[in-house]
């Protein structure tokens, strides 16, 4: 009988990322919109071949995965990186194979994946690598005399294993020995390890400059969107726009505070990914929203784009009324809106005109907003 195939990924979260700065561990820190550990978890668990997913994390730091990535079976790490290896292992069961994933590389094509896993119906263990394209040389000061690239290769991850020969390997492992990986563990026991084509995206993140490299790697899609508002001047109603109170002997009606500007922006950014208007997530009918901070529809918008993994590149927004003037007021409503959307103040344009006293605008009836947001978000198969 063909023995079914259950396989599992152990993403090693354990470290403090010490070299990479930061105020939290590096496997925590953000790329690309989301915590770093959050996009190899999203990989593995989203590829048809595996059929669950394990973290080691550090002691005291398994909330903070449950908070990156949701509910997932979290066991805490050792000392050192094979110690932490060995207690994930412990922590499965039933699994025919497994794959080994350091958090700090985010980003892991499925061919990867697909290629290990391939390669584990005839050997004992799989890794992918790529070639050394750099000289190298030998030195100490000075240089000394250059080394040849042949069968030279950088070592990547996931690496995967028949279970059983993986957790031989540690058996036998001598505990007062450190371990750079747990392919060397099972190729010192006897296990043949095949290597497999790994991929530029999975460069590691280790120092704090590799995380704008990360970003830079991000398979992100550009999106733009349009929003659009409009609301009714009454006299006796308080003039929000842009976030800010102006003084004027008019305000805007409406259901909340009716500031048309960030109700614009608001649209605009939930557009980039198609989540609707500002409707479908506040409805007039609501009471919970008469006379709320418009603040709140904003940054409810951003969170979403977060929550997708997005990045928000820019945002301009166009203000069309009589009066009052805006341009006394650009200055604070770009601040206002770039710390909503937690943005420097060179990625927000406000802008104003009148409609040549044509229209409602034109009449003093009321006052029209038209935003555009540029957003980058993780792209999808097509």
């Amino acid at each position: 009988m063909t023995e079914v195939q259950r396989t599992v990924a152990l993403i090693v979260a354990a470290g403090i990322g010490a070299r990479a700065g930061g105020s939290v561990p590096k496997q925590f820190a953000r790329v690309a919109g989301k915590p770093m550990i959050a996009h190899s978890y999203r990989a593995l668990a989203a590829h048809p071949g595996i059929d669950a997913v394990v973290v080691v994390a550090g002691v005291g730091q398994q909330q903070m995965v449950r908070d990156a990535i949701g509910d997932v079976t979290v066991v805490a790490g050792g000392a050192t990186r094979r110690e932490s290896v060995a207690l994930g292992l412990a922590a499965i069961s039933n699994a025919t194979r497994v794959l080994v994933h350091d958090a700090a590389r985010p980003f892991l094509p499925a061919r990867v994946i697909d290629a290990v896993l391939a390669a584990l119906d005839t050997q004992d263990g799989a890794i992918p690598v790529l070639p050394v394209a750099d000289t190298l040389a030998r030195g100490d000061g000075l240089l000394g005399d250059t080394v040849t690239r042949d069968g030279l290769y950088r070592v990547q991850t996931p690496q995967g294993f028949r279970m059983a020969a993986l957790l031989a390997a540690h058996a036998a492992w001598d505990a007062s020995e450190d371990a750079t990986d747990d392919a060397q563990m099972v190729r010192r026991l006897g296990g043949g390890v095949a290597l497999v084509q790994g991929d530029p995206m999975l460069e590691k993140v280790t120092h704090p400059e590799d995380f704008a490299a990360a970003d830079a790697r991000a398979a992100l899609e550009t999106r733009t969107a349009l929003g659009f508002d409009v609301h009714r001047l009454e006299v006796g109603e308080e003039l929000w726009l842009g976030g800010i109170l102006i003084p004027h002997d008019k305000g805007l009606s409406g259901h909340s505070d009716a500031d048309v500007a960030l109700h614009a922006l608001t649209d605009a950014l939930l557009g980039t990914i198609a989540a609707g208007d500002i409707g479908t997530h506040f409805p007039p009918s609501d009471p919970q929203w008469k006379g709320a901070d418009s603040a709140q529809f904003l940054q409810h918008a951003a969170n979403l784009i977060a929550d997708k993994g997005g990045l928000i590149d820019f945002v301009d927004l166009t203000i069309m009324c009589e009066a009052p003037k805006i341009g006394p007021h650009r200055a604070a409503m770009v601040a206002r809106i770039a710390d909503l959307l937690a943005l420097t103040p060179d990625r927000v344009s406000v802008k104003a005109t009148t409609t040549e006293r044509l229209g409602f605008t034109g009449r003093g009836e009321g006052i029209a907003a038209q935003a555009v947001a540029t957003v980058r978000v993780p792209g999808t198969p097509r």
